[in-house]
C-alpha cells in the first residue's frame, strides 16, 4: 500500500523497509520533496555559486612511454592536493562504459519487488545488498538515492550471486578497475620514495566492492542531496559517472589555479573519462601526503542520474598505519589501527558529518 507522503513512519516503511526506494516514492508522483528528505540549509548544494573543477584528465596510456615521469607527477600532484582526478585512455572500452550505464538504468527500472529481494535482512546473498540513503535509521535527513552494492570474493561467487541483470558487465568493470588501481598505487608509492611491491598493494586493496547508484529526478533539488558530505574509507575509488553531472568535491587547502580552501567544486562529466579519488586508508598509510577529500552529490529535476563506483580497501583484519619509511623520515601523523575498528568508527559517525580521519590521528 502506498504511503501518505506527509507521514514519516509510513513513508520510511514504504521506502526503506519494504524496499520501494526513492524511485518507488517518485513513481507515485511528487510535486514537492517530502519533509524527511529536506536537508538543513548548511548541507544543501548551491549549484549556481559553484565552479567546475578546471583540472584536465590525465592520459594513463602515457604511463608506459617516454612521458612516464611527467604523467606520474600529474597523478601524484592531484592525489596530494585535491584528492580527485580524472583519467582517460585507461584501458576500459567505451562500449563497456555504456553497457554499465545501461545496466544501472535497467536494474533500477525493474519492478520494485525484483529489487527488494536484495534489501537488508532479506537478501539471498551476503554479497549483495540493495538499499537507499546511507544509514537511514540514524539520519536526520535522508539522501535522495537508491543503490545496490556487490562485494567481490572471487569470479565464481560473483557470477553465482550477483544480480543476473548486471553481473557480467560489473565483474568485467571491477577487474579492469583493480588493474588500474594497482598501476596508480605503484606510481603513488614511488612518489613517496617507498619501494612498491605486491604485498604493500595487496594489503591496501584486499577488499573490493562495486556499487550501482541511482538518483531519481527530484522536484526540489535545491532542498536535497543525492549523497551527503563524506570521504571514502579505502585506498582508491574508481567512479564512472554519466553525462548529467552532480559530483562535488571540497577543496581542503588552497590549490594554485584550482580553488580556495573550503570551496566546493563540481567534477565535470567528460565522455570516456573515469574519476579516481583517494580514500582514508591511503591518506593514513601515506602519512597525510595524499588527501582523502570530502565529496557529495546533488540531485536534479530534469533526468535520473546513475554512477558506478568500485571501492578498493584493506580487509577488515588488516592493520593500517603510516608506512615505516615515512614515519622514520617525518614522524607519525596517524596511529596504526585495525581497519575493522576504523570502519566501525566511520559508520558510527558518517551520518553526523564527522570526519573519521580524526579518529586515526596521533594527537586526537
Amino acid at each position: 500500500m502506498a504511503p501518505s507522503l506527509d507521514e514519516g513512519n509510513s513513508l520510511f516503511k514504504f521506502v526503506v523497509q519494504d524496499g520501494y526506494g526513492v524511485k518507488g516514492m517518485v513513481d507515485l508522483g511528487l510535486s514537492k520533496v517530502p519533509a524527511p528528505y529536506v536537508q538543513p540549509p548548511k548541507e544543501r548544494i548551491d549549484k549556481q555559486n559553484s565552479r567546475m573543477c578546471p583540472l584536465q584528465p590525465i592520459d594513463l596510456s602515457k604511463l608506459d612511454g617516454p612521458q612516464h615521469d611527467r604523467v606520474a607527477e600529474e597523478i601524484a600532484r592531484a592525489a596530494s592536493t585535491l584528492g580527485f582526478f580524472q583519467v582517460v585512455n585507461h584501458g576500459m572500452p567505451i562500449e563497456l562504459l555504456e553497457k554499465l550505464k545501461d545496466a544501472a538504468h535497467s536494474f533500477f527500472g525493474q519492478a520494485p519487488e525484483k529489487k527488494a529481494v536484495y534489501r537488508k535482512g532479506a537478501s539471498p546473498s551476503p554479497l549483495v545488498k540493495y538499499g537507499t540513503s546511507f544509514v537511514p535509521e540514524k539520519e536526520k535527513a535522508l539522501e535522495w538515492k537508491d543503490y545496490i552494492s556487490m562485494t567481490y570474493t572471487d569470479d565464481v561467487e560473483a557470477l553465482q550471486q550477483w544480480p543476473q541483470e548486471c553481473k557480467e558487465v560489473l565483474l568485467e568493470y571491477l577487474k579492469k578497475s583493480v588493474m588500474m588501481v594497482r598501476k596508480l598505487l605503484e606510481v603513488l608509492m614511488e612518489n613517496l620514495g617507498v619501494k612498491s611491491d605486491n604485498s604493500k598493494i595487496d594489503a591496501l586493496i584486499g577488499s573490493k566492492m562495486v556499487n550501482m547508484n541511482f538518483y531519481p529526478t527530484c522536484p526540489n533539488p535545491e532542498l536535497t542531496v543525492g549523497v551527503g558530505r563524506h570521504s571514502d574509507l579505502g585506498a582508491l575509488t574508481v567512479l564512472l559517472q554519466d553525462g548529467i553531472g552532480g559530483l562535488y568535491v571540497k577543496v581542503e587547502d588552497d590549490i594554485e589555479n584550482v580553488g580556495k580552501k573550503g570551496e566546493w567544486m563540481e567534477i565535470p562529466p567528460i565522455d570516456g573519462a573515469i574519476v579516481i579519488n583517494v580514500g582514508d586508508a591511503l591518506q593514513i598509510i601515506s602519512n597525510g601526503t595524499y588527501k582523502s577529500a570530502e565529496h557529495r552529490v546533488r540531485t536534479t529535476s530534469t533526468k535520473s542520474r546513475v554512477s558506478i563506483p568500485v571501492f578498493t580497501m584493506p580487509k577488515p583484519s588488516e592493520k593500517i598505519g603510516p608506512l615505516p619509511e615515512l614515519v622514520e623520515r617525518d614522524g607519525a601523523r596517524f596511529r596504526e589501527l585495525v581497519f575493522q575498528d576504523y570502519q566501525n568508527n566511520f559508520f558510527s559517525n558518517a551520518h553526523d558529518g564527522k570526519n573519521s580521519l580524526h579518529f586515526a590521528q596521533v594527537n586526537n
